[in-house]
């Protein structure tokens, strides 16, 4: 008998790429920018640059043995890793506040 453990996640790659596709048909940008190495945003990627004519730049968190040539391919551009110490200094401040009320950043991403 074993206990097995699978984390994975749910529909995150569709809502990415939904969302890419939308914004990019009612024109809210000109240029995208999607943090990730999941493989299955190259279509929509390339979608969005081969037929609608935005520009979309991929950053790769992963390192490069570890990198999805696909979507450095259907890519506009292509930023190969990006280092942990410049993501956390991207980060906005640990508190925020919006039209609901104040909310704070998960202690993970500290």
């Amino acid at each position: 008998m074993a206990t097995i453990e699978v984390f994975e996640e749910k529909r995150t790659d569709v809502n990415i790429a939904s969302h890419l596709l939308m914004d990019a048909f009612a024109g809210r940008y000109a240029a995208a920018v999607v943090v990730s190495n999941d493989s299955d945003l190259t279509t929509p990627i390339e979608m969005v640059v081969n037929q609608l004519g935005k520009s979309v730049i991929v950053v790769n968190p992963y390192p490069a043995n570890r990198q999805s040539s696909e979507l450095r391919r259907a890519a506009s551009r292509f930023i190969p890793q990006i280092n942990a110490s410049v993501l956390r200094s991207s980060q906005f401040p640990k508190t925020l506040t919006d039209a609901r009320g104040r909310f704070t950043r998960p202690r993970t991403w500290e």
